[in-house]
């Protein structure tokens, strides 16, 4: 008997979205309502969108499938046969060899070319070019003794943005070099007085 009592704040699962339990006195009129709230209650909503892309790649696949298919058969067929389905005028057989070889050496000329074209444009080692160039962007001093890098270190700002001078870089990843050189170099005088 206890399963068919129905508390009004019982909610029960049904096709995978809450509702509400039907009401003993009127359940069309609660299932109603529970479809749709059921309705309105999906979890990811639908998506209404074209299919139209499905189309175009299906037409596309199944297209270059039947080229590829009657490429095959233009290269391998006999002539005889190929006049006999009522094609008159078709490519000369060396192009079903040569095409397929120009375009792997085309595209190898490609990758050959454009890696040149960086090894060219890479300047050498000993060049400033390799550090920096003219489209570097150092921040203008803003009078004083302000340093314009000092706002980086502030909490929960970010900063604008900017190349770092080489300069910058050494002074902070060599400084205690620096100072080990410098000691080793000018080591401290002692004096010996009698």
């Amino acid at each position: 008997m206890a399963h068919n009592v129905h508390s009004s704040h019982e909610v029960r699962r049904r096709k995978g979205t809450l509702v509400q339990p039907s009401s003993p006195t009127s359940p069309l009129e609660s299932e109603a309502h529970a479809h749709v709230q059921a309705q309105q209650l999906t979890w990811p909503p639908p998506e209404h969108r074209s299919r139209a892309p499905e189309f175009y790649g299906f037409v596309a696949w199944t297209s270059t499938y039947l080229l590829f298919v009657i490429y095959l058969l233009w290269a391998f067929l006999p002539d005889e046969l190929i006049i006999w389905l009522g094609v008159t005028w078709y490519p000369n057989r060396e192009w079903a060899i040569l095409v397929p070889a120009w375009s792997i050496v085309a595209v190898l000329f490609t990758y050959f070319v454009y890696f040149a074209l960086a090894l060219r444009g890479t300047p050498p080692l000993d060049d400033i070019n390799s550090i920096t160039d003219g489209h570097a962007l150092y921040p203008k001093p803003q009078g004083g003794t302000h340093n314009t890098y000092l706002a980086a270190t502030e909490l929960n700002v970010i900063p604008e943005l900017y190349d770092i001078p080489i300069s910058l870089v050494n002074r902070v990843l060599y400084h205690h070099d620096e100072q080990a050189a410098s000691k080793q170099r000018h080591p401290a005088t002692v004096s010996c007085d009698p």
